[in-house]
């Protein structure tokens, strides 16, 4: 499949289609559910401290609602969005189809060690709670 990049917000298209980046997320809109993204996310910042979330056409919604939960949350802010349109060869057809595309960097926000933490501690908490439940029955 060809790609063709047309956008104001990238200057050198040679750049959008070069290596692939290590914090950047490719969302899809059906391969995955909407959690596996953000906690994907999430992870990714706790390496690198930002990650680009990316789309295509019918899965910018699905990163959109990821942005937003990662932001809502308070572990991430919006650093930069830029959206552009990717032209890709239909191969049943032969013909150009130009699909919209959307990037949305997104860096850790101050006090995203602290809420990671808080999270982990009440896992472990949530998770010996259901130990105990599960001794209680087999008694």
């Amino acid at each position: 499949m060809a790609a063709m990049v047309a956008s104001e917000a990238i200057s050198d298209p040679a750049a959008a289609v070069g290596p692939q980046k290590r914090n950047r997320i490719q969302v899809s809109s059906n391969k995955r559910p909407i959690y596996f993204y953000v906690n994907l996310a999430k992870r990714y910042m706790q390496q690198h401290n930002e990650v680009e979330l990316s789309a295509l056409g019918m899965a910018i919604g699905t990163v959109v609602t990821v942005a937003e939960i990662l932001k809502n949350n308070g572990l991430a802010t919006e650093k930069k969005i830029m959206t552009s349109t990717v032209g890709t060869k239909d191969e049943a057809k032969g013909r150009l189809v130009r699909k919209a595309k959307i990037e949305i960097l997104m860096c850790k926000a101050e006090n995203f060690s602290d809420l990671m933490i808080t999270a982990k501690a009440e896992s472990i908490a949530s998770n010996d709670a259901e130990s105990k439940q599960g001794e209680e029955v087999r008694d």
